[in-house]
């Protein structure tokens, strides 16, 4: 089947598969745009300055903020070493109790 531009399989009329093949090995490569273009310090420039653009971005938390979420992450890290704790003593109870 063909749509209104023909179908992608077939070459195109008046042309041969030999000439087909012959143009399309005759295109130079592409190098990726812009970027295969510039040299490897232009790149890291590039790169750097990308860097601080999105940095500038970022929705910095105000001090009062920082601390109450360094308030919570504290809290909860000591509460998971808590249930931890207990979980491994009982662990070690039930062991003793076993083997012993």
């Amino acid at each position: 089947m063909t749509d209104a531009l023909g179908s992608i399989d077939m070459p195109e009329r008046g042309r041969s598969d030999d000439d087909a093949t012959e143009s399309k090995s005759k295109k130079k490569p592409r190098r990726g745009g812009k970027r295969g273009k510039k040299g490897p310090l232009a790149r890291l420039a590039l790169f750097y300055r990308q860097i601080i653009a999105e940095l500038r971005k970022v929705v910095w938390p105000t001090r009062n903020q920082l601390s109450t979420y360094t308030t919570v992450v504290i809290v909860f890290v000591v509460i998971c070493i808590g249930l931890v704790t207990v979980i491994d003593l009982g662990i070690k109870e039930v062991v003793d109790y076993v083997f012993a």
